[in-house]
C-alpha cells in the first residue's frame, strides 16, 4: 500500500501561517504537527509550577513564560512550544516580532499519554541542540514521576529522578528547591 505524500513546506511559510493560526502547531524539516489540548493534572501541575516560579523568581534577573511562547531551534529547524521556560539572559527572539525565542535556560515539560515518548526521546534529542539550555525537567501527568536533565561544563548531562510525595529537586538554573508535594498539588491519581 502507497504512502501518502507529505507536503513539506518552508519555515518561513510555517511560521507566517502560524502567526495567524487558531491553534498552536510544532514545525519540525518541512513538515507541521497540530498540538493536542492538555488534560486537568496538565494543566494543574502547570498552574502550580508557573505560581511558585513567578513567586521566586519577581525582583530577579530569571523570568518564566507559559506554553504561549514558542521556542526556536536553528541547528536542527524545530519550532515548538515547551509548557514552561525560564529565561536567564536577555530573551533572544528569532526576529522583530518577539513571539519566538531562542535562548531558554530551563524547559519543563508536562508529559501526557500521547506526547511522553516524543518529550523523552525525540525531542529532548532535539533540545540537547539549545545552547543555552542548562536544565531539562520532565513532569509526568499520569504519576508522580520527575526526571530531570542538568547540564554540566563539560556539556554532559546529569539524570535524576524523583517518585515520592516527600521528595525534593531544586531547578539549579535559579536556585529553587521543590517538593513533589508542591508540583502535584491539587492532582489526583486514579
Amino acid at each position: 500500500m502507497a504512502q501518502p505524500a507529505i507536503n513539506f513546506i518552508s519555515s518561513e511559510d510555517y511560521l507566517a501561517t502560524e502567526r495567524l493560526a487558531l491553534e498552536k502547531h510544532e514545525y519540525y524539516k518541512g513538515e507541521v504537527f497540530a498540538m493536542s489540548g492538555a488534560s486537568f493534572e496538565h494543566n494543574v501541575i502547570e498552574d502550580n509550577i508557573r505560581g511558585i516560579l513567578y513567586g521566586h523568581l519577581k525582583g530577579r534577573p530569571c523570568r518564566s513564560f507559559g506554553s504561549n511562547l514558542r521556542v526556536h531551534i536553528p541547528s536542527n529547524t524545530l519550532y515548538t512550544y515547551p509548557d514552561v521556560l525560564i529565561v536567564c539572559e536577555e530573551p533572544e527572539f528569532l526576529d522583530g516580532e518577539f513571539d519566538t525565542l531562542l535562548n531558554p535556560a530551563v524547559i519543563i515539560e508536562i508529559l501526557s499519554p500521547s506526547t511522553g515518548n516524543y518529550d523523552r526521546g525525540a525531542k529532548w534529542d532535539l533540545y540537547r541542540e539549545i545552547e543555552s539550555l542548562k536544565e531539562y525537567i520532565l513532569i509526568d501527568s499520569t504519576a508522580m514521576h520527575i526526571v530531570q536533565y542538568v547540564r554540566n561544563n563539560d556539556k554532559t548531562w546529569i539524570l535524576s529522578e524523583n517518585k515520592k510525595a516527600d521528595a525534593h529537586f531544586t531547578i539549579q538554573a535559579i536556585g529553587l528547591a521543590l517538593s513533589l508535594s508542591e508540583v502535584y498539588d491539587g492532582v489526583s491519581f486514579s
